[in-house]
């Protein structure tokens, strides 16, 4: 039943669009990276509803998350993203429930800015996920434990992206990316692909208001194809994500934001 209300959300919003990955906690397309940044001095603080099939090996059952990120110059964005355990474990003779979760940070830097040199120069960025190892248990600096593919860095990857955006019948934002990650139960490595579109109707009713709000996505994250949709409410301090991962397993996430300045 869950996932029959789930997945009718998600037709909702692509019948009816973002930049920030609810699955990593930092600006995004669904699940590939992109060279998109967030406003100078955005606050973002958001969550979702992870279906197991968009997680790490790690997590054999459907899960939530909840994440803070924060751009602190036009060229610099960092997060914090939480992803939750709640599982049965034995316990010596023992059934146990435990309840904990995983903590990582990422962080992302601006190379390049779309349009400097020549306007058909993109934007470039480069970025990495779960950076520390023993994040469950609070975490610290250093390589992934068990030589690169073992440990808590159950997100680690990191990557280069660029992002050039264009005006044709709407909004098009086009993003490739080389994405690298030694561990075992969340490979991701090669080249990903993506785009994104947003209507740009006039705004001559309040039906082309509300589709002009609509952002649908789809890319290949270097492993599977995705698509999934946005909206944005209140001015764009509210947005509803929603995603079908391999385009049949569904995950919805909520992020607010904040501009400091």
């Amino acid at each position: 039943m869950k996932k029959i209300i789930l997945l009718g959300t998600l037709l909702l919003l692509l019948a009816s669009s973002a930049k920030a990955q609810f699955t990593y906690g930092t600006t995004g397309l669904l699940h590939m990276p992109t060279a998109d940044m967030q406003r100078d001095k955005t606050f973002l603080f958001g969550g979702g509803y992870l279906n197991s099939h968009a997680l790490p090996a790690r997590w054999s059952y459907d899960t939530w998350n909840y994440y803070i990120n924060i751009t602190f110059f036009p060229w610099l964005e960092v997060a914090y993203t939480c992803t939750v355990f709640d599982e049965w474990v034995m316990r010596g003779n023992n059934k146990v429930h435990m309840i904990n979760q995983d903590r990582n940070f990422s962080g992302r830097l601006r190379l390049w800015k779309e349009g400097w040199w020549k306007e058909w120069t993109p934007q470039i960025v480069v970025g990495a996920n779960d950076v520390l190892h023993g994040s469950s248990e609070g975490g610290d600096i250093g390589a992934v434990e068990g030589g690169g593919i073992g440990g808590n860095t159950f997100f680690q990857r990191y990557y280069i992206a660029a992002t050039k955006h264009l005006t044709w019948y709407g909004e098009w934002g086009v993003h490739a990316a080389y994405v690298y990650s030694k561990r075992i139960g969340h490979k991701f490595n090669g080249p990903a692909i993506g785009v994104d579109y947003r209507f740009a109707l006039p705004e001559t009713s309040t039906l082309n208001k509300v589709v002009n709000k609509v952002k649908l996505m789809a890319e290949y994250d270097s492993k599977y194809v995705n698509v999934g949709a946005r909206y944005a409410f209140w001015k764009d301090y509210i947005n509803v994500v929603a995603e079908l991962r391999e385009c049949k397993y569904p995950s919805v996430g909520v992020y607010f934001k904040v501009h400091l300045k």
